[in-house]
């Protein structure tokens, strides 16, 4: 394949150059002005700006919403919690297939009664080390790439949960929202490496302040008016122990937002809102602003953190925790979380090194991220300069991943139907009842 004309970003330096670029057997082979190579198709990409294949850092991503992410140019997702058994296909796919690439987490490791309800294929409750142990163990010979944690999991079975983790060179991801008990310098000094949601930092800033406080301590805090030095002391100490954040914005501004959500006029948004899944749901959610002033009035603070430990020196990097919340719209969930870093005060340019090089060099996945020579070749071919304007990420004209040219539709039509759909979930089924991970009187959907 060879890709003529188009305007050609250097990650690196956020130099966009006139050239052509060269692909075969899923790698960038050659990059440069007027390349003139042997080539069984031709993509004339005159006035297209091409970057690197977006990756979503926090997606809960499930086989009849994966095509999105591909078609909205998502093309590498770390999934935070699932069920390995289940994604072991896509884990284990080819560079070129139409789903984005995915490096995933087992099911979570919370503790009991358990937020998610009893065990299951998709959490677990422990209420000793040595179960704890035993869990890491079983994700990791399971092919889990790493580790996550939940909020009502009590210290000494998180530290159990971390130094398990450790033996087998995996990291640990975390979500303590929730938490009474544990805040994120907590976590840090056991040795955590990720605070999704960019979770307990404010606990840590507020110590007096958890999701169940009462109102008089909500109102306590100047929400919209962030207090700088307080986070700068939290973020500084963070940065000791070199945390990880990833704040998922677009998950707490959309619920900020209510029934007056972020939704772009999209053909991939138009096609999602023909089926069933989820949108019903989040729509009652909007209705009722569940999750306005306890997630939402949290939107600047998290905005804040994330922008001043990132100046600082900190990794932050975006992810949308599709899909959750309410319209977390898979693949272009993670365009406005784009747009919510340079809001918060990213550059464009520093928006989409995160979600490109940055991100895959986290994922430790070589040769993925900026578009060089060698390199996989994940790219989202744009019709306007995403520099000038972050929100040209969502002008798409075409997607290729691992060397295959998709087009929208193509990727659309791919989509499952709910009667394949209903085969699938009945299969799978079958499967974590014959392992033992789910009760052989419960269902799942």
């Amino acid at each position: 394949m060879l890709l003529k004309n188009g305007f050609v970003l250097n990650i690196e330096t956020g130099e966009f150059k006139k050239q052509d670029l060269f692909i075969e057997n899923q790698h960038i082979q050659k990059i440069g002005p007027h390349l003139q190579v042997e080539h069984e198709l031709e993509i004339d990409c005159e006035n297209k700006w091409l970057i690197p294949g977006l990756i979503d850092m926090h997606v809960h991503i499930k086989k009849h919403f994966a095509n999105y992410f591909t078609a909205a140019g998502v093309t590498t997702v770390r999934n935070t919690a699932g069920s390995v058994i289940e994604l072991k296909p896509f884990m284990e796919a080819k560079a070129d297939a139409p789903e984005p690439r995915v490096i995933s987490a087992d099911r979570m490791i919370d503790g009991p009664p358990g937020l998610w309800g009893d065990d299951s294929p998709y959490n677990i409750n422990v209420d000793n080390p040595l179960l704890a142990q035993k869990e890491v163990a079983r994700q990791v010979e399971l092919g889990a790439d790493f580790i996550k944690t939940y909020g009502w999991l009590e210290s000494e079975m998180m530290k159990a949960v971390v130094d398990e983790a450790r033996k087998y060179g995996k990291e640990v991801s975390t979500d303590i929202i929730y938490s009474k008990k544990l805040n994120a310098l907590d976590v840090a000094e056991m040795g955590v490496d990720w605070l999704e949601h960019a979770s307990g930092i404010i606990q840590a800033i507020y110590p007096e302040w958890t999701m169940s406080s009462d109102q008089k301590v909500w109102d306590s805090i100047a929400w919209d008016e962030p207090d700088s030095a307080k986070i700068e002391a939290i973020c500084h100490q963070l940065l000791e122990h070199d945390i990880k954040l990833c704040p998922t914005m677009v998950l707490y501004d959309q619920m900020r937002r209510a029934e007056n959500y972020w939704k772009p006029n999209h053909e991939v948004i138009t096609h999602m809102e023909k089926g069933s899944y989820f949108l019903a749901n989040w729509q009652s959610a909007a209705q009722a602003k569940q999750g306005q002033t306890s997630f939402g009035i949290q939107t600047k603070m998290i905005q804040k953190i994330a922008y001043t430990y990132f100046k600082m020196g900190g990794i932050v990097v975006p992810g949308t925790d599709t899909p959750a919340g309410i319209f977390t719209y898979p693949g272009f969930a993670l365009h406005r979380e784009l747009q919510l870093f340079v809001e918060a005060g990213f550059t464009p340019l520093e928006a989409l090194q995160q979600a490109t090089m940055n991100a895959s060099k986290l994922l430790k996945i070589d040769q993925l991220g900026m578009l060089k020579e060698n390199y996989i070749a994940d790219i989202v071919i744009l019709n306007a300069d995403p520099l000038v304007n972050i929100e040209h990420t969502m002008d798409i004209g075409a997607v290729i991943k691992g060397g295959k040219h998709y087009k929208r539709a193509q990727l659309l039509d791919q989509i499952p139907t709910k009667e394949a759909m209903e085969v699938y979930t009945d299969k799978l089924i079958k499967e974590f009842k014959q392992l033992g991970l789910l009760d052989k009187n419960v269902e799942i959907s």
